[in-house]
């Protein structure tokens, strides 16, 4: 893993060069072109891996990526703590942004398009390079060039997840003098060169597990091909753009049909994972995201050893630790995890007390949330009104009664932070699981297929097996059942890794769970006593149907004829 961030290091030397800063200019920038990083003689290819490694920089780190918070904290799952209704999240989640004002961290048209740019860039010009290091018996300059269309891949799908069909670019670098009015692709293309892409590159990428895990761990495989291509599959199948196309005849929005068939295409394209037998799921939930190089994980974007993580979402009260609590889990998240037998809190048989609401619950509970009571850096937290870390007044604090516990080191018995793994996972194996069980409940029903994956998470979580093996589900349950389970499990297996945001999209269930407020806890301490208050939070607000995809940005509408805005925008 140091190779990358060496790597990294070498690629903006190389930048530096081009951009003329003298303080590091080794020869006359005016010599420096596209044949210095893709250079004839260089046997080795240290300048064409680095610019490679430069097109991975463009991946971004979802840990408080939005303006500091989570992207999560703009779905029904988690609220910014700050108070500011200019925080990004806060923007998104509330209604109040259009196609000039779309908040900058998720304003990513121009973003990806330059990545997408690089990766054409190496696609085009590294066969000049001889590089003499195989892999699979050809130059192993080829499985850079598999990687690079891997990113270009992933890039497109960040953007068609957004804005419905974009431009397709295919390899062409344009240059200044080119006409970029370039129309829209329909979703259907999109989705057909995404998917088709990941077909062409999957066989010359590395497979899992790399060959040389602390070099290599970062960089795309074949599982990783096939993931993309699962996930890809699974969005193009879902409501929104499968027969709930927002435009009903606009083929840039969605398809402008429904077909079964999407279903089961996306559920063999997960199967395909599974049948690799390449990833499993790791016994303990927490270190899927404190251990680096593990089973579970298929793809993942560098990030550094450290204590960001805590030090901007801890709890607030102890002077020997940092900690702001940007990120404030919402009631509606809280009671979304079942009793540790695996039923919900509203079923009467669940054993769920109010007057003890953290009590037996499903263990990743405690996994992703930080309540009144949990233990944390040699205590045991303070969360009610007027605690340690609830003591109200001006400081920034939690404005739901819960902190985020998720990607946190295991403080629970230290008195300080100390570094750890901070790796942003992109895809893993439990996604593609839940991805699967979708699916096929989608194109089949309940299958003991569907029941089997869906246990199988459950079982790692922690939650019991029950009389009847299930885990806490039903015998017998029927499709519509099944697919709340899932987009259940979905929801506290997943959470605060970017999936709830867009998962209420592609099931077109936006507009109901963004229109109600957000609730959060007030917790009064009378001597032992604790009285559990439940209050509105933050008023959210989802228009429909139109916010269920970006706008695409003004300007590009702007100077490009040829550019359909979105409907509504």
């Amino acid at each position: 893993m140091k190779r990358y961030r060496s790597a990294i290091i070498a690629l903006v030397g190389i930048l530096i060069l081009i951009s003329g800063c003298k303080k590091y200019e080794q020869f006359p920038v005016d010599k420096v072109t596209i044949n210095y990083v893709f250079d004839p003689k260089d046997s080795a290819g240290v300048n064409a891996q680095a610019f490679l490694y430069g097109v991975y920089a463009k991946l971004k780190n979802g840990h408080n990526r939005v303006g500091n918070d989570y992207l999560d904290a703009a779905s029904d799952d988690a609220v910014s703590s700050s108070i500011s209704a200019t925080a990004n999240v806060t923007v998104l989640s509330t209604a109040a942004f259009n196609s000039y004002t779309v908040p900058g961290d998720e304003n990513v048209w121009g973003y990806y398009y330059q990545g997408i740019r690089s990766a054409n860039e190496f696609i085009t010009n590294i066969d000049v390079v001889p590089v003499l290091a195989k892999y699979k018996g050809y130059s192993i300059k080829y499985l850079w060039k598999s990687e690079a269309r891997f990113l270009r891949a992933m890039f497109y799908f960040e953007l068609v997840k957004r804005y419905g069909g974009v431009p397709l670019l295919g390899n062409k670098v344009f240059a200044l003098n080119d006409n970029v009015a370039l129309p829209r692709n329909s979703f259907a293309d999109c989705i057909n060169y995404i998917a088709g892409e990941c077909d062409a590159i999957k066989d010359t990428l590395l497979t899992y597990p790399v060959q040389f895990p602390n070099a290599d761990s970062h960089r795309a495989t074949q599982g990783a091909a096939m993931a993309l291509k699962a996930r890809v599959l699974l969005y193009a199948a879902s409501p929104l753009f499968n027969g709930g196309n927002i435009d009903a005849g606009n083929p840039l929005t969605g398809y402008t049909d429904f077909s079964a068939a999407r279903w089961t295409q996306a559920a063999a394209a997960a199967k395909a994972v599974i049948d690799l037998q390449a990833y499993k799921l790791l016994d303990n939930y927490k270190d899927i995201f404190l251990t680096q190089n593990n089973p579970e994980i298929i793809f993942f974007r560098q990030g550094d050893f450290g204590s960001a993580i805590e030090n901007v979402n801890g709890p607030i009260g102890f002077n020997n630790a940092g900690g702001r609590g940007q990120t404030s889990p919402s009631q509606d998240l809280a009671n979304a995890f079942p009793m540790n037998n695996g039923l919900a809190i509203t079923d009467p048989a669940s054993g769920y007390d109010i007057n003890n609401p953290y009590n037996n619950r499903d263990p990743r509970f405690t996994y992703n949330l930080l309540y009144n009571g949990a233990p944390w850096l040699n205590t045991q937290l303070q969360i009610y009104e007027g605690g340690q870390s609830k003591p109200n007044g001006s400081l920034q604090q939690t404005r739901t009664g819960y902190y985020m516990r998720k990607f946190m080191g295991n403080f629970e018995n230290t008195s300080n932070y100390s570094t750890h793994n901070e790796d942003w996972i992109i895809l893993r194996y439990a996604d593609i699981l839940l991805a699967y069980a979708e699916a096929q409940n989608e194109a089949t029903g309940p299958t003991s297929d569907v029941y089997n994956a869906l246990i199988s998470i459950r079982k790692r979580a922690g939650i019991q097996a029950g009389t009847n093996n299930l885990y806490g589900l039903k015998a017998g349950i029927t499709q519509d059942e099944m697919r709340m389970a899932i987009q259940n499990e979905r929801r506290v297996e997943l959470a605060f890794e970017e999936s709830r945001y867009w998962d209420i999209r592609r099931w077109k269930i936006a507009q109901t769970v963004m229109n109600q407020p957000r609730t959060g806890v007030s917790i009064s301490k009378a001597g032992s006593s604790l009285t559990y208050n439940y209050n509105t939070v933050l008023a959210t607000k989802f228009q429909a149907p139109k916010m269920y995809l970006y706008p695409i940005p003004y300007d590009e509408v702007l100077k490009n004829p040829n550019m359909k805005q979105n409907p509504g925008w």
